[in-house]
């Protein structure tokens, strides 16, 4: 194959994602598996690797499950390879890439590069820098990302979460209190979701839509809606007993909705087409 210009770790969705977003748009791309033999669903314009390349990528994306270990492990072996030539990132979606850092002995190539399911059509990807990151590093994701036609916010500094996953986590603690107290159903705030606040935030935004309405009157909201939010610094039943209890969604067939009978790559694939949708007619109106 040609001069490699980005190698994805890990086969799972999101990675096969990721690396089908490059391909998508010509860019050199592979996915590195050490069960390659057993991995399917991968794009035909990505290669699948069961080693290493001998010649450094120029981006490598890690994306290996949320266990810091594994996570050590498959960034050693990276700077084995290479010793630092490659951007080497991370798509962790909650691990503070400060702490993700603190093994590499090349930190000055080591980004956060933080992408969304389904990758492929999601264009938004979040890059951020840890203390060390050399500014090249992440002038180098930004270039491959421009190339693959993606979206990007450029961070100034990581923080766990970065921004994206930060925002919905802390609608996400306010709605799983508001379950948990009673007041709503899993279903109703769906509702006011889809029907209220995404079609706004589509056209002006979260911020700017203050803007637009006075920040006279959202600033007294605020005052009298901050104290009495829900700020508790631990997780909530609502969600956590759905998890010890092994309901995790469509997968198990039960979360907060009853899946039984549904297909879940048939779900996943619609909900896929329908966002490709919205964000090509988005797209239309800018």
């Amino acid at each position: 194959m040609s001069q490699l210009e980005v190698l994805v770790i890990g086969s799972g969705v999101m990675g096969r994602g990721i690396a089908k977003s490059f391909a998508a748009t010509g860019i050199s791309s592979a996915i590195y598996s050490r069960n390659a033999a057993n991995v399917s669903g991968v794009d035909p314009r990505v290669a699948l690797l069961d080693k290493l390349p001998q010649a450094a990528p120029a981006l490598i994306i890690e994306s290996v499950p949320e266990e810091m270990e594994l996570k050590f492990a498959c960034y050693a072996a990276i700077e084995s390879a290479y010793a630092g030539a490659p951007v080497l990132a991370s798509n962790t979606s909650g691990i503070d890439l400060e702490a993700l850092a603190q093994s590499l002995k090349y930190p000055q190539r080591f980004i956060g590069m933080h992408y969304f399911m389904p990758a492929e059509v999601n264009t938004m990807v979040e890059v951020a820098p840890i203390r060390a990151s050399d500014p090249a590093a992440v002038d180098t994701a930004v270039r491959l990302l421009e190339a693959a036609g993606r979206n990007f916010v450029r961070l100034k500094r990581a923080v766990p979460g970065l921004l994206i996953n930060r925002l919905q986590h802390a609608i996400l603690h306010e709605a799983y209190y508001l379950i948990d107290e009673g007041v709503a159903t899993a279903e109703e705030i769906d509702r006011c979701a889809r029907e209220m606040l995404a079609p706004r935030m589509c056209i002006t935004g979260l911020i700017e839509q203050k803007d637009i309405s006075g920040l006279d009157t959202h600033a007294l909201a605020q005052r009298a809606l901050v104290p009495v939010l829900h700020h508790g610094d631990k997780p909530r039943r609502a969600l956590q007993d759905l998890y010890e209890a092994g309901h995790l969604g469509i997968k198990t067939g039960k979360g907060f909705y009853d899946w039984s009978g549904k297909k879940p790559d048939q779900v996943k694939a619609d909900a896929g087409r329908k966002l490709n949708e919205l964000l090509a007619y988005l797209k239309q109106q800018r």
